[in-house]
């Protein structure tokens, strides 16, 4: 048997397209260790990004190049995920045990943003990632009901004193202000009360090693968009939109929101895309076609993802078990485990391409 030539298939290893970054295994800096025996050659990749569930198609696809390319006669991939901190070009404090911090949002409400977001953090659990929700709508938090957590439960304190611990529920982290209050309580307050409540639940709040804080958003640009962008590092923001015109006018306003406040808009969530008949399977573009996708070439941002208008995804999330975790292997599900994977890829991309800071040299006499 011949032996295989190791530099030529690093070289091969480097050169492979990884799918969902959108670049070389070389270029990503994903290539861990490379060696060859034996006419057998063994691959240890570090990949950048959430996508558990995608590792075998990748380990398969590198296999075959490798084995086509360099004649290998057998090629073993072993996938490690490491998920980096991706930083903000403002220099805020970040919280502490939390890498990444993505705003979901809309313009405007309805368009289902909130189990988008919860459909999102249970995704992103799957594909391997720790994962906490912020539940930012004071005024009508639902994260605790689509995350099924019992009412009345109130969230345990560190041993100082000084920090809440965050609820756990079906593997994921989460904080939301009707942990604090009674379901029926209305929070009647003024800008300033609301935008102190939001500094108290991210600064009090004790994470615990998380790879991505989603925080779900109220509707609008208001008090809390404003709170947030000053107060944390947000590595990015999603809109979530229906193709409503009117759902699209806001949501360009959001964009446009967080570009004046220089948080990257990692892509555009259409939801509601088609409605779904439950009856016979009949699928319509009810609100319209194409305006997610327009809206993100408009603004030069990916389209994420479609959803559709279901009453399976309604109902699974008002009953606290949500597609993702009610039906895995559901067509469902296998949307949000898509889009979740794009959404951490694309935060990777951004994190590349985000401009440095200049340069300061200091010569010398």
């Amino acid at each position: 048997m011949s032996e295989l030539d190791q530099s030529a298939v690093r070289r091969c290893v480097d050169a492979w397209r990884d799918p969902w970054l959108e670049q070389s295994l070389g270029e990503a800096g994903a290539v861990s260790q490379v060696s060859t025996a034996d006419g057998r050659a063994e691959i240890v990749l570090e990949l950048p990004y959430a996508a558990a569930r995608e590792h075998q198609a990748l380990k398969d696809a590198l296999a075959e190049e490798v084995q086509q390319a360099c004649g290998a006669s057998e090629v073993r991939v072993e996938i490690n995920q490491v998920i980096p901190a991706s930083g903000s070009e403002k220099q805020l404090p970040g919280l502490a045990g939390v890498r990444n911090i993505i705003a979901i949002a809309s313009g405007k409400g309805g368009v289902g943003k909130s189990t988008t977001t919860t459909n999102l953090a249970l995704a992103l659990k799957e594909q391997g990632a720790r994962v906490g929700v912020l539940d930012a709508d004071i005024y009508g938090p639902s994260q605790g009901m689509m995350l099924g957590v019992p009412s009345g439960t109130r969230p345990e304190t560190a041993e100082d004193g000084n920090f809440f611990l965050p609820v756990e529920r079906l593997g994921i982290q989460v904080m939301s202000m009707s942990f604090l209050v009674n379901d029926d309580t209305p929070m009647v307050w003024r800008g300033p009360m609301v935008s102190g409540a939001l500094q108290q639940l991210l600064n009090q709040t004790k994470w615990n090693d998380l790879d991505y804080l989603l925080i779900d958003m109220p509707p609008g640009t208001g008090d809390i968009q404003l709170t947030l962008s000053q107060r944390v590092p947000v590595s990015g923001a999603v809109i979530v939109t229906t193709p409503q015109d009117i759902a699209l006018l806001d949501a360009r306003k959001g964009i446009e929101m967080f570009r004046k406040v220089d948080i990257p808009v990692l892509g555009v969530v259409e939801n509601m895309s088609t409605h779904i008949c439950s009856n016979c399977g009949h699928e319509e573009a009810i609100f319209g076609a194409g305006g997610g996708e327009k809206l993100s070439r408009d603004y030069d941002c990916e389209l994420l993802g479609q959803l559709p208008l279901a009453m399976a995804i309604r109902e699974q999330a008002d009953g606290g078990k949500p597609s993702v975790v009610a039906d895995p292997d559901g067509a469902h599900a296998q949307r949000y485990l898509e889009i979740a994977t794009r959404l951490s890829a694309k935060l990777v991309q951004k994190a590349r391409k985000a401009p440095k800071g200049p340069t300061i040299q200091i010569f010398g006499d």
